[in-house]
């Protein structure tokens, strides 16, 4: 068992243990009050949204009481995208993957520090939406750098790479006509720990299946993700379509 596998294990045995405790403790039943209203239901459920957002409160408290602002980790989220990036395109899959979820876990703090500090504005949202992007390109370039050799495995990233920003500029186009869309079931969070898991354990599931090769789960991995965005971004366009007809045809009524 490498290193960077245990390092997960014992990460995962951190987080699996903390669970009961946090389920005794009534905190899934409470209204998290630094919740974001703007974000969709995550698709493994509430239970693990709320019970993440309880387990990184320790660092909430830490970075309130030494004064840190959003836009830091808004910059520390991109700064783990294109690192994410850099990892993947030199090999290092196992890198690429901490990369992604420590990005991911920065895109969370910044909401929650704005929230609480009570400076959440316009200004604020459109950096971490943006710096957001910044970040998934910078991973997906560094995937298409890795499996530039294959035209299925690069095909697939592309579409991927495509399909995220898809998902992303309907919900903001949306919004930006009055229409908020929160559907789809290959968003943001989603395809984080995708990408972050498949690179994390791509050595391992090489290693068990025989391959030894590079991309033996990460392939499968992006191949999901091609098609789940790709199918969110239609589902989303259709259904702010139709959102915004019926809008249309209730001003044109009253």
């Amino acid at each position: 068992m490498t290193p960077d596998v245990k390092v997960l294990l014992a990460v995962l045995a951190i987080a699996f243990a903390s669970m009961p405790l946090y389920a005794l403790s009534g905190g899934s039943r409470r209204l998290d009050p630094l919740e974001s209203k703007t974000r969709g239901s995550f698709f493994l459920g509430h239970f693990l949204k709320s019970w993440f957002h309880w387990f990184v409160r320790p660092l909430e408290r830490i970075s309130l009481a030494l004064g840190i602002g959003p836009l830091f980790y808004n910059l520390l989220g991109a700064a783990f995208g294109v690192a994410a990036g850099f990892a993947f395109g030199t090999g290092r899959v196992v890198l690429g993957g901490w990369g992604v979820l420590l990005g991911g876990v920065a895109d969370v703090m910044d909401g929650r520090i704005a929230r609480a500090r009570k400076i959440a504005d316009k200004r604020g949202a459109f950096l971490d939406s943006t710096l957001d992007r910044f970040a998934e390109v910078g991973a997906f370039i560094g995937l298409a750098i890795l499996f530039r050799s294959s035209v299925l495995a690069l095909t697939l990233v592309v579409t991927a790479m495509g399909g995220s920003l898809l998902v992303s500029y309907a919900r903001a186009r949306g919004e930006g006509l009055g229409t908020v869309c929160k559907v789809g079931v290959m968003q943001r969070a989603e395809r984080l720990l995708l990408v972050g898991f498949g690179g994390l354990l791509d050595p391992t599931v090489a290693t068990l299946w025989g391959s030894g090769r590079v991309g033996t789960l990460l392939v499968p991995v992006l191949g999901v993700m091609a098609v789940g965005t790709v199918g969110t971004a239609i589902f989303r366009t259709a259904w702010i379509a139709r959102e915004l007809r019926r809008d249309g045809e209730t001003t044109s009524g009253g």
